[in-house]
Formats: structure tokens, C-alpha cells, sequence
């Protein structure tokens, strides 16, 4: 599996909240909340995920289009489009 070139500790930070808030979920349906404000706590996790997800996909698309120790790569900028891309269509 290839590394991740964001900080593994903030991704671990984030995917520790993104835990938090299904623990949250959890507790709200056991706790029998109104259904409106536990569907709004699930999309705001999924958008959570969403994130991680494109921040993965992310390194994921440097790592495979970058030269190594070439900061210019000429790919650099159609990967960024490509990122930005692909994070409208899953915001959409």
C-alpha cells in the first residue's frame, strides 16, 4: 500500500471524530431522538467520510502522476484539476 503524503496523524485525528459522531448516531437511536435530527447527524458523517475519501484519492492521484523529486512536474496542474473535479462530482 503506498504511504500517504498528507499527515497520517491528521487523517487519524479526523477519521477518531468521524468515530465520535457514529458512536453519536448510535446513542441517538437508542436514545430514541427524533428521526429529522438523527438523518441530519448520518449526512453530516457521510460528508465527513466524503472528505477523508477525497483527501485520500488526492495523494493518491500525486503519488501516481508526479516524477519523483520533481516538485514541476508537468502533471502537477492536471492533477489538481482532476482533484477538484472529482471533489464536485462527489459534492454534488
Amino acid at each position: 500500500m503506498s504511504s500517504v503524503t498528507r499527515s497520517p496523524v491528521a487523517l487519524q485525528v479526523r477519521l477518531r471524530r468521524i468515530e465520535g459522531q457514529v458512536r453519536g448516531i448510535s446513542g441517538m437511536v437508542a436514545g430514541d431522538e427524533d428521526c429529522i435530527d438523527i438523518l441530519t447527524q448520518v449526512a453530516a458523517t457521510t460528508r465527513a467520510l466524503q472528505a477523508v475519501a477525497l483527501l485520500l484519492l488526492d495523494d493518491h492521484l500525486h503519488q501516481c502522476f508526479e516524477q519523483p523529486g520533481d516538485a514541476a512536474s508537468p502533471h502537477v496542474d492536471q492533477v489538481e484539476q482532476a482533484s477538484r473535479a472529482i471533489a464536485r462530482l462527489v459534492r454534488s
